[in-house]
């Protein structure tokens, strides 16, 4: 197995939320669970035991996220594969170690590819972003490139997700240049990524209350507000009934609908921050 590894600067993040080690059952065949202050997604059926991996948690989580597998799915079980919606430090945090565990492929957009194969590192962290303690913190996050080698490829171009029927994918830039979210038609189920999320990810007394409120993407790694305002009117027109974020409890319902409109039409004074080095 060709040499994988993570940036220099990973490292264990000593952050944490009184949701980190809960998983909720979001809809029968989709289960959320919390690393510390990220979302992780297991989609599909214990009964079968197909089921793909959404996302990758905190660094050194490995251990967390498989026993947590194991329980869902019983002993030895493994995904067909991991999708990432995007390649940020708290999506990714586990992944090597996950796919020298399992064995499995790992897909992610063709634009995340650089970050994922050790080519770029993402731009630095905005401490001087509009909010709380977390966007204070954030030039301690790793933001250089892990390398997966050809462990990591790219998903179809049609939209449609390996080894999981029925969800397409979308891309939804300005966060992270190829973030995506997945979207299942059948029950309009959205697994978000970070395009939105249901917590004010800056604020470090939000982040461990999990205080729910429809917010932007987390300033402090959004880069393009202009693409990020874009790929928030673009979910929002797929209609959600359930969304699950990459940070915050999941979403459903009349509280979904109205706080994802509320989003859409107040995104400058809501989500882009007021300063910061990305604001333009």
């Amino acid at each position: 197995m060709e040499e994988m590894h993570y940036g220099s600067d990973y490292k264990f993040i000593p952050a944490t939320s009184i949701g980190s080690g809960i998983g909720i059952l979001v809809l029968p065949d989709v289960y959320c669970y919390t690393v510390q202050i990220v979302n992780i997604c297991f989609v599909g059926s214990p009964e079968t035991g197909d089921f793909v991996l959404i996302d990758a948690g905190m660094p050194d989580s490995a251990e967390d996220i498989i026993s947590v597998t194991e329980e869902r799915f019983g002993a030895n079980s493994r995904p067909k594969a991991i999708i990432l919606t995007h390649g940020h430090f708290d999506h990714v945090g586990s992944v090597i170690d996950l796919v020298k565990h399992w064995d499995v492929p790992v897909y992610a957009h063709q634009m995340e590819l650089p970050f994922l194969t050790g080519q770029k590192s993402y731009p630095d962290p905005d401490p001087t972003v509009e909010g709380g303690m977390v966007a204070k913190m954030s030039p301690i996050f790793p933001n250089e490139p892990i390398d997966l080698g050809n462990h990591v490829k790219v998903l179809p171009s049609d939209g449609t997700v390996p080894h999981l029927a029925g969800f397409k994918w979308y891309h939804t830039p300005g966060h992270a240049p190829g973030q995506i979210a997945l979207f299942r038609e059948k029950d309009r189920t959205l697994i978000a990524g970070d395009a939105f999320v249901t917590v004010k990810q800056e604020y470090l007394y939000k982040v461990f209350t999990q205080e729910q409120e429809i917010s932007g993407p987390p300033r402090y790694l959004t880069t393009d507000w202009k693409a990020a305002k874009e790929s928030v009117h673009q979910l929002y027109a797929l209609k959600p009934e359930v969304a699950v974020t990459g940070h915050g409890l999941p979403m459903s319902g009349e509280l979904l609908s109205t706080s994802l409109y509320k989003l859409v039409r107040e995104f400058d004074s809501i989500a882009t921050p007021d300063y910061g080095k990305y604001v333009n």
